[in-house]
């Protein structure tokens, strides 16, 4: 029955990077000094916890919700994320289900628990650009072509130009440069290609075909051969303010004392993937240690978000 109210998060995690840097067992779960410590503990298995607890408590204090409540728990979100809540809402979509509105655990929190919602997120791409030329003596330019030559000029626009000032809701798209690869290990030959790596974050006012094809556009003008490959992980979307937004932030407020900022900051989530059924909204832990050595949480914070939950779920079915 309806109204149906999702909570989605993931238990996967990231790698432990260095384990002799870590002060605990990363995946021991040890509680010291008031802080749980271990892999996934911002991201997100404290969160998952909390909202099972603040269901736990809701239905052993009344009544069932009028409506029902699902979980969307899954093991593929820091990875391709092709295996888990893809498959799960094309699975719900063939059995007819509907999602109303979903909350998702991820870590949103920046310096106290509950300060941040997000609504909606930037779009990401990444890619490879690999440029040719001819390789050939340093000495003897004039019988070569230097693709580094062409990568710099063709590099130029795409990292000076301007792709947009922002939106009321997102901060202006952002393409990086991440890495420019020859492996030329000799200094008097001139290579034979040379390859420029990117990230691109990008808000609504663009969709990555739109990225892809102002990159071209700039790129085409220098008259060199290039090959690029693209790899979207997301597109931009945003869920708008509204009464879903009001509701999850009317309940932090009334644990806080302080009203959440609505923001769309940060990298991809599973909410890419969600929007697309229903109303999403973020509310999780702080995310300063989130894929750290050490990665840990507050024990005062898993019980304040635990309350918030709590809180999101006596006004989403009227208590």
């Amino acid at each position: 029955g309806g109204p149906h109210l999702c909570y989605a998060g993931h238990t996967d995690v990231g790698p432990i990077g260095d384990a002799a840097a870590w002060s605990s067992d990363p995946f021991g779960a040890e509680i010291r000094g008031g802080y749980l410590y271990g892999r996934g503990a911002s991201d997100m298995k404290a969160a998952i916890a909390a909202f099972v607890c603040a269901l736990g408590g809701r239905l052993a204090g009344g009544s069932d919700p009028k409506g029902s409540v699902s979980f969307l728990i899954t093991g593929d979100e820091e990875g391709p994320a092709v295996n888990g809540t893809v498959k799960v809402l094309d699975w719900l979509s063939e059995r007819g289900e509907q999602l109303d509105h979903c909350l998702i655990g991820e870590p949103t929190s920046s310096q106290t628990v509950g300060d941040t919602v997000k609504i909606g997120r930037r779009g990401a791409m990444n890619g490879r650009i690999k440029i040719h030329g001819v390789q050939g003596h340093a000495a003897y330019p004039d019988l070569a072509d230097n693709p580094l030559h062409h990568l710099v000029r063709m590099l130029s626009p795409l990292v000076n130009e301007t792709l947009d000032e922002g939106t009321e809701h997102f901060q202006p798209s952002s393409l990086q440069i991440t890495s420019i690869d020859v492996g030329n290990t000799a200094t008097n030959v001139i290579p034979a290609q040379g390859t420029a790596v990117f990230d691109c974050r990008f808000n609504s006012l663009h969709r990555s075909r739109d990225i892809e094809r102002w990159m071209r556009e700039r790129l085409d003008r220098e008259g060199a051969r290039y090959d690029m490959e693209i790899r979207v992980s997301g597109e931009s979307f945003l869920s708008p303010p509204g009464p879903w937004s009001d509701l999850v932030a009317k309940a932090v407020e009334e644990v806080t004392g302080n009203a959440p900022a609505l923001s769309t900051s940060g990298g991809t989530s599973d909410a890419r993937f969600i929007k697309d059924h229903c109303a999403v909204a973020e509310l999780g832990m702080l995310n300063a240690t989130a894929h750290k050595v050490d990665e840990r949480v507050s024990l005062d914070d898993i019980e304040a978000l635990t309350l918030m939950y709590r809180k999101i779920l006596e006004r989403y079915f009227g208590d």
